[in-house]
């Protein structure tokens, strides 16, 4: 167990290899309830989160969510969100836990006028249930049928006589459902989903396995693959940023200023051959250069190599040899796509609309 942003989180349970495969083969439970979460709701609200957020909220309808990021005036990420749409002028939005206060007096900073913001982080427990497995297990235990919910959608059920709201999202990778309950139900849910999953050999999984699955998915970490001074396009965020929605985000005169097929820096997957592991800070160069550093790096368990992000400059060659300097020894590595790993087409009458991986963010 280690502290993070005032929750006492588990690292791992039965350890992190085995949390990582069982989720990458069967299915995994994760206690995320240090995600924020904030209602913003009134007249006003649809105008606030357009301007805060630089993806365009005014396409969602009731019971849909989108991520984005929230920039600041100079086009930086003051952090990653999923904004759900509950209602015509009634919102949630889900923060990272380490940017929880920043964000608050962020986005109340920056409201319209007759718009209400309310911090509910400390009302709401938040389950992970993820894997090929999870449909099973969830559709299961929920009445109502979560199995046909698109990514990106959510419905409200109940589990155990608990009133719990359904989303296709994830941070892994996988297929797979977050479960938002009230803080009273919470262990009654998670002991639910432990006992239905036992049918798939589900595991209770912890942040270290949450780590690795989400970076060999390839998603950002706030924090680490990007902060205040990162723009979203060198963040290889560019489609979270809509220029065009006819409202205009906090930070979007900066934005237009950059070219999203050039931004200033390059948010680049690297692989290795071997087992070494590269860590955030180390630096990248290339024919002797230093170029960039590692933004997020560990040992991949589904492919059996290192992984890393990084951020290069811009002018790099794609084709150009690299290293990286890991505790002294220079490491050859090389540029791949995003995302490292890609989770195999699964046929399942139970599964219909396979979710795309989203960055939930820490």
């Amino acid at each position: 167990m280690v502290d993070f942003a005032g929750f006492c989180m588990p690292v791992r349970y039965s350890g992190i290899r085995d949390e990582h495969m069982a989720v990458r083969q069967r299915a995994g439970l994760f206690d995320i309830s240090h995600m924020g979460e904030v209602r913003i709701r009134g007249e006003g609200a649809l105008g606030s989160l357009q301007r805060l957020c630089a993806n365009n909220v005014g396409r969602l309808r009731a019971g849909q969510a989108l991520y984005g990021v929230m920039c600041n005036a100079d086009g930086g990420i003051v952090d990653d969100i999923i904004v759900y749409r509950d209602g015509d002028n009634d919102f949630m939005v889900v923060i990272n836990a380490a940017c929880h206060d920043k964000d608050i007096a962020w986005m109340r900073q920056n409201l319209e006028p007759n718009t209400e913001l309310c911090d509910e982080s400390d009302e709401w427990s938040l389950l992970a249930v993820q894997g090929p497995g999870a449909v099973d297990v969830v559709t299961r235990l929920v009445d109502t049928d979560v199995s046909v919910l698109h990514p990106f959608h959510c419905v409200m059920g109940h589990i155990s006589n608990s009133a719990v709201r359904v989303s296709r999202t994830g941070y892994t990778g996988e297929d797979g459902f977050e479960l938002y309950v009230s803080n009273d139900s919470a262990a009654r849910v998670w002991d639910a989903v432990l006992d239905a999953g036992s049918t798939v050999s589900l595991l209770p999984c912890g942040l270290g396995a949450r780590d690795t699955l989400r970076l060999e998915a390839g998603l950002r970490l706030y924090g680490q693959d990007m902060d205040e001074s990162t723009d979203p396009f060198s963040a290889a965020l560019g489609w979270t940023v809509k220029l065009d929605k006819g409202v205009d985000c906090i930070g979007s005169t900066a934005l237009r200023q950059l070219d999203p097929q050039h931004p200033p820096r390059r948010f680049v997957g690297l692989a290795f051959v071997g087992r070494d592991i590269p860590r955030h800070g180390q630096t990248v160069s290339s024919l002797g250069e230093a170029v960039g550093m590692v933004l997020s790096g560990t040992y991949s368990f589904s492919l059996g190599h290192g992984i890393a992000t990084a951020s290069i400059a811009g002018r790099v060659d794609p084709n150009a040899p690299l290293d990286v300097d890991i505790r002294g020894t220079l490491v050859a590595a090389r540029i791949v796509p995003l995302p490292f790993y890609t989770r195999p087409l699964r046929s399942s009458l139970r599964n219909p609309h396979p979710a795309t991986a989203i960055p939930q963010r820490e």
